[in-house]
């Protein structure tokens, strides 16, 4: 019997009948990739950005806007904000500690 090789476990063969297609229908149905979520995530920061932008520009333009709901958004808006700079600084200093992984 020939020596099973990397390759062979991933091309769809009788060792591993499961074809692409159903590989990639089975890791959806377990839900959304990292890159989907981060994407949504930084999506909603935008967003909040926005809305509180929206809001302030209201306040300053004299609109019926309570003063409340104005600082509730900004505040928001800036804790998402930093969420997702110390997330892309964790994630920088994952990348820089891999490069420094002598193989």
């Amino acid at each position: 019997m020939a020596p099973i090789t990397p390759l062979d476990v991933l091309q769809p063969t009788a060792l591993n009948p499961i074809s692409p297609s159903q590989q990639q229908s089975r890791l959806m149905a377990q839900g959304p990739t990292f890159e989907e979520t981060l994407r949504q995530f930084v999506e909603s920061v935008n967003a909040q950005q926005q809305e509180s932008g929206k809001m302030s520009e209201r306040f300053i333009k004299g609109e019926a806007v309570d003063i409340h709901d104005v600082m509730i958004a900004a505040e928001k808006a800036k804790t998402s904000f930093q969420l997702l700079m110390e997330l892309r600084n964790k994630a920088l200093d994952l990348y820089r500690e891999a490069m420094r992984i002598q193989v």
